[in-house]
């Protein structure tokens, strides 16, 4: 007995003396995962947690039955807390007897504090669903041709969460691979309720046909077309309701519907009779696959009645009847002609005339000739015409069509419309007014303008075999006077040799000049001016061109 006691107060001797030898040091055997951090200073201490933080940035492999993921803790929302945790390893035991165990080597696992994102942690383990869980499978009923088969339940296995969070906030400073718990879980859908269906509501999926109403014609789906695109899915609520995917409906019925779509249709003006009227705009109408197929499917159950209609979504033209008529399109503003094309040039003149007639262009809008015209090649009916390369006449696709921009430009100008950019001829051409004329080129040069007045202008070209006017028609608001300058810096052409060939034409030559135009834009109401701006122009002289 007295050995006993003897040994006790001898412990408990050395107990004591122990708590005074390791004030302000951390517990001794204190561990976290296999890292040995008994009896440290705090600053020792200290300084090892910040280590294991930095090296607890490294990716986790976690494991469960079904497979493993490599994650990084970051994405987790996982958080290493080093001062939370020194203050754990820094509490001394209380009891006696654990503070023994420490002094004779007896390892104090000590959990650190990590704290974890519930929102990331949960959404970046569901990023690895497929690696870790063992999806159920879901209830349901398909067709193989008209005969509808059941798919039956069966349970999954998923990640226990909240023992997940635990096992990683312990053992994350490991560096082992973390074994996760897993948990069953059912479908939603019983055994019992797909063979239900099957017997009942799959029975009438292919049946009998379904005719849909589309714009002006009707649409038959077949008893098998019915099959392919019919699946029965979860509710949500334990039952199975029938299912048809967008997609597949506009895989199988998507030719059939084509002609019953439209685009919309803008308004227009006709201006024959002397005066313009609006011609009315149309919506267009486009199948709203999604729609469609959820009819397809209420109509799949149905006994009765399996007649329906097609979903279209409409869409408003950008200029409708209403808005075209606000437009006060009801004189003509400005007016110009130009002439003496050639026969192919004359021909590309229609044709771009033909284009830009009508157009419309609406209050604070640009007006660009290439971008309304799009493409001016073969393709498009055009052919080869003179035009003014490197400044020497040649020949291409399109030659001629500067004719045309020329008196676009004028009729825009003298309507007083905002030059938005123009390019004038490198010489000077005879027919065209002296610093008031453009050219274009595709992909490289346009003839742009800005409407700037509150009220919609319309184009309207007409095109003779010898000339070529066009006439802007909106609501006069001002008056513009045209000025042109006298010609200055005259230059002599120089002549050029080429070699004789098709690619070579002769020309005469002409002098270069310098020449300016001041328009003047004044109130109609009032008279008053408004703005007044000079273009300088300078022309190069037109080579002389012998061939041979």
């Amino acid at each position: 007995m007295r050995g006993v006691v003897g040994g006790l107060l001898l412990i408990g001797i050395a107990v004591g003396v122990d708590a005074i030898l390791t004030h302000g040091h951390t517990a001794r055997s204190a561990q976290i995962a296999e890292f040995d951090l008994g009896n440290m200073d705090e600053a020792h201490a200290r300084d090892v947690l910040t280590k294991l933080t930095t090296a607890s940035h490294g990716p986790l492999t976690v494991a469960t039955s079904s497979g493993s993921a490599k994650i990084d803790p970051g994405a987790l929302g996982a958080t290493f807390d080093v001062e939370a945790t020194l203050e754990r390893l820094m509490d001394q035991p209380a009891n006696p007897w654990d503070r023994f165990l420490g002094m004779i080597g007896v390892a104090r696992p000590v959990t650190p504090v990590v704290h974890i994102d519930d929102a990331k942690f949960n959404a970046e383990l569901d990023k690895h669903t497929n690696q870790l869980e063992k999806a159920a499978v879901e209830g349901g009923v398909h067709f193989d041709g008209v005969e509808p088969v059941g798919d039956f339940p069966s349970k999954g296995l998923r990640i226990d969460r909240a023992a997940a969070k635990q096992t990683i906030a312990e053992q994350w400073l490991s560096g082992h691979t973390l074994d996760l718990a897993m948990e069953p879980f059912a479908p939603t859908v019983s055994a019992e309720t797909v063979q239900a269906t099957l017997d009942g509501p799959a029975q009438n999926v292919t049946a009998s046909k379904v005719s849909l109403a589309g714009r002006g014609d009707r649409i038959t789906v077949t008893p098998r077309e019915m099959g392919s695109l019919v699946t029965f899915v979860a509710d949500g609520r334990g039952g199975l309701t029938p299912k048809v995917a967008a997609k597949d409906a506009r895989k199988v019925l998507g030719e059939r519907t084509a002609p019953t779509e439209s685009q919309p249709v803008n308004a227009s003006f006709s201006l024959g009779g002397g005066a313009p009227s609006v011609v009315p705009s149309t919506d267009g109408a486009k199948v709203n696959w999604r729609r469609t197929a959820d009819r397809i499917g209420q109509l799949s159950v149905a006994t009765g009645d399996r007649a329906g209609k097609v979903a279209y979504t409409i869409t408003k033209p950008a200029l409708d009847t209403k808005g075209a008529r606000k437009l006060g399109v009801k004189e003509v503003v400005s007016e110009f002609t130009t002439g003496g094309f050639s026969g192919p040039s004359g021909e590309n003149i229609r044709l771009v005339a033909q284009e830009v007639n009508g157009a419309v262009v609406l209050p604070g809008e640009t007006f660009s000739l290439n971008g309304y015209t799009g493409p001016r090649g073969t393709a498009q009916g055009y052919v080869e015409s003179g035009i003014i390369d490197h400044g020497r006449p040649s020949k291409a696709v399109g030659g001629g069509i500067s004719q045309f921009a020329t008196t676009l430009y004028n009729a825009a100008y003298f309507a007083g419309l905002d030059d938005a950019g123009h390019t004038e001829h490198s010489y000077y051409i005879s027919r065209y007014p002296e610093a008031r004329e453009a050219t274009v080129f595709e992909g490289a040069i346009d003839l742009q303008f800005t409407n700037n007045t509150p009220y919609g202008i319309v184009i309207e070209t007409g095109w003779s075999s010898s000339n070529i006017t066009v006439r802007m028609w909106s609501t006069k608001t001002v008056d513009v006077e045209s000025i042109t300058g006298s010609r200055t810096d005259p230059t002599s052409p120089t002549t050029v040799r080429l070699p004789a060939g098709g690619d070579c034409v002769p020309a005469s030559g002409a002098p270069g000049f310098t020449a300016s135009n001041t328009r003047v834009i004044r109130s109609v109401k009032t008279g008053a001016e408004i703005s007044r701006h000079t273009r300088t122009v300078r022309y190069a002289p037109e080579p002389i061109v012998r061939c041979g």
